[in-house]
């Protein structure tokens, strides 16, 4: 049954993004009202690229609204999209915009994985730039960040935006919803050449496989030639202790991780700064990943305003094992890039090791002592 709908965001804050209203009707032909903040320059350009996905998805007989506010065109696309669909109409066809430099960008199972930074999977404005900040992964977040009421614009979104836009050497990351909309997600993504998939409160190793395996046929279909690598959060008391089988539950698990805020809920206890009430998860979530022969990597730090507090936080992980941190916005990246560089002090205790280990191997020893302490080979 075909109604009208409509899709995106409109507003006086709003930028680089756009809201679409379809109204179906039973003759009449296409008529599009567009109004847009670039018309002198660009309107015939956002015309043209309205009507022809519009024209791709099947919309003959409707009345399309469309506020663009700059959107760039996988936004619009996008956008008309959810608008066509939610509308009933379209019969399930699906508009892929023309692919950017990005789309064929490669990653490897062995890579710095320091900074993770999460951008809201329905703001476009936000995707643009994050490269500039130099992240190891930017996480285009389908879960959380999100609202039920838009999870599916913003799938949409996301996987136009993987197809679409460059972001530059940084590791190209989703994290999915649970269940079943996770599983929708895997399939509409993975096509789009996701480097690592981050896998929401699980709790077992079934979890991990369900979303490896629904990878591994989205990828075979599309003809990729390297597996999605997957990141497991583990949320809960459950998950902890399930820790080491979700670890190694897939080959392709290349990192674990663990997310406090939900951590703690479920434990019914307050998240404090010091952390003591979760001070044992996060070794459980380094112990397994170590045995599981992974990248351990911690929570987020949640106020974005206090960076010497997430430099403490950093270097405290650190101290625990971990080699990575999530960021939630992009002025933490550089601190935390930092904090897990190694200090001079690191630097030149390692020169020494390294020095005395020649010295031992030219004088045939297999062990050698450097000040007080016995160094013995890995």
């Amino acid at each position: 049954m075909s109604h009208g709908a409509e899709a995106g965001r409109r507003g006086e804050k709003v930028r680089s993004d756009c809201w679409v209203r379809v109204e179906p009707r039973p003759r009449g032909g296409l008529e599009l009202r567009l109004r847009t903040k670039v018309e002198a320059m660009y309107g015939e350009a956002v015309r043209v690229t309205c009507r022809g996905v519009l024209e791709a998805l099947g919309v003959k007989d409707a009345a399309v609204t469309v506020e663009d506010e700059g959107a760039l065109d996988f936004v619009l696309a996008a956008r008309i999209e959810a608008a066509v669909v939610r509308a009933g109409l379209g019969n399930g066809a699906i508009f892929l915009p023309t692919p950017g430099p990005g789309l064929h960008a490669w990653t490897t199972r062995e890579r710095f994985r320091r900074s993770r930074l999460y951008l809201p999977g329905n703001e476009p404005k936000h995707f643009l730039n994050a490269y500039l900040h130099k992240p190891d992964g930017v996480i285009l977040d389908l879960e959380d960040s999100v609202a039920p009421s838009e999870k599916d614009a913003a799938r949409l979104l996301v996987r136009n935006a993987l197809r679409a836009v460059d972001f530059g050497q940084s590791e190209r990351m989703v994290r999915i919803n649970q269940g079943e909309r996770g599983l929708a997600d895997v399939d509409a993504l993975v096509p789009q050449n996701v480097h690592m998939i981050l896998i929401p409160k699980v709790e077992t190793a079934d979890q991990v496989q369900a979303v490896d395996a629904r990878a591994e046929k989205a990828r075979k279909a599309a003809s990729l030639e390297r597996p999605c690598l997957l990141m497991p959060i583990i949320e809960s008391a459950l998950g902890c202790f399930n820790a080491l089988d979700i670890a190694t539950a897939s080959p392709n698990v290349a990192a674990l991780t663990i997310g406090l805020e939900d951590y703690t809920a479920d434990l019914g206890a307050q998240r404090t700064l010091d952390g003591h009430e979760s001070f044992w998860a996060r070794q459980v979530v380094v112990n397994a990943a170590r045995a599981a022969g992974i990248s351990p990597s911690d929570s987020i730090f949640a106020d974005v305003a206090d960076l010497e507090g997430l430099r403490m936080a950093v270097l405290e992980a650190k101290g625990l094992g971990f080699e990575g941190k999530g960021c939630i916005h992009p002025r933490q990246v550089s601190v935390v890039h930092e904090a897990f560089a190694p200090s001079t002090e690191e630097v030149e205790k390692a020169k020494r090791v390294v020095l005395a280990f020649e010295d031992a191997q030219g004088k045939g020893l297999g062990v050698v002592a450097l000040g007080s302490k016995m160094i013995d080979p890995l």
